[in-house]
């Protein structure tokens, strides 16, 4: 299996609701750091797995609407606590879509795999992987 990263980052504000999250459900800062893996078990006649160039474009369009944002206002995110889980499956699904519309490159069809990693820290990090339906144009998922 043959992969390719791309990283960038986003700077947001927000806030979550529950105990659990003790006195992170007040307002507050964070910095996140976003790998993306593109996985293809071949690669195409150029010997690459996407068009870094153009993959690292499409994560910064998916990241912008985020970034120096308050997630708290954002109306994809409404109702749900911003959690960098539930971030790492809203990039997911937006790269997944960028993907299939050849937003990546020629190839970019061929994809198996995509992962989703957010770094908080040097010391905490979550991530989203899962299969891409390579058969199905409507982005069918499998996870």
């Amino acid at each position: 299996m043959y992969a390719v990263e791309v990283r960038d980052h986003i700077m947001i504000a927000h806030s979550f609701k529950g105990a659990l999250f003790g006195p992170a459900q007040a307002l507050h800062g964070a910095t996140f750091v976003v790998d993306v893996a593109f996985y293809r078990r071949e690669l195409t006649v150029e010997g690459v797995v996407v068009d870094i160039g153009r993959a690292h474009d499409a994560l910064k369009a998916v990241l912008g609407p985020l970034n120096y944002k308050n997630l708290d206002e954002v109306p994809d995110f409404a109702g749900r606590n911003t959690t960098t889980e539930v971030l790492c499956r809203h990039v997911f699904d937006k790269m997944a879509q960028a993907a299939r519309a050849g937003e990546l490159g020629a190839g970019s069809e061929a994809l198996t795999r995509i992962r989703v990693t957010l770094h908080e820290s040097h010391v905490a990090r979550a991530w989203y992987e899962a299969d891409l339906a390579a058969d199905d144009a409507s982005l069918q998922l499998l996870s």
